[in-house]
């Protein structure tokens, strides 16, 4: 009979953590299933969340001038976007330039002025580098309205693969 009740109440102490683990298990990260940290603000008034009501997704890129692949997917991920036609997604683009000339200069040569581009002045030593696992090489997140990354790395074509699904 002892051995009844231990095997029961071992049962349903597993049932209950992992009923809870689901919930336990989104943390702050970088990782897909991540909840992705909010920034500080940059360079605007206010600070970058990305849970909102209205369905929307967060299309978080970072890049650099000295970085040309980064540079160079910036701009296909703009064009793609205006492209694509996609209302439900925002774009966000993060320049890691430390000179500020820089980042605008590069924002101008590149035709983006308009666009939703910001600028981390402090580079490699700022907090969003280290939240973002940026010393790996500088990528972008798909976020969405939830603040969950669901997606790293997206190139133009994975982008627009994965809203065409969404929209169906």
């Amino acid at each position: 009979m002892k051995i009844r009740t231990y095997v029961l109440s071992v049962a349903a102490g597993i049932f209950f953590l992992s009923a809870g683990t689901e919930k336990a298990s989104l943390t702050e990260g970088y990782r897909p299933g991540d909840l992705a940290p909010g920034i500080k603000s940059l360079g605007t008034d206010a600070d970058i969340t990305f849970s909102n009501s209205s369905g929307c997704y967060t299309l978080l890129h970072f890049w650099a001038a000295y970085d040309a692949e980064s540079r160079l997917k910036n701009v296909q991920l703009w064009n793609e976007l205006n492209r694509g036609g996609w209302p439900q997604v925002k774009m966000v683009s993060v320049s890691m330039d430390k000179l500020t000339s820089i980042f605008t200069e590069t924002v101008k040569t590149d035709k983006l002025e308009g666009t939703n581009q910001v600028h981390e002045e402090l580079g490699e030593r700022s907090e969003v580098y280290e939240k973002y696992g940026l010393k790996k090489g500088l990528r972008n997140f798909l976020i969405d309205n939830n603040g969950v990354i669901i997606a790293t790395d997206v190139t133009p074509g994975r982008l627009s693969e994965m809203m065409s699904k969404r929209k169906n």
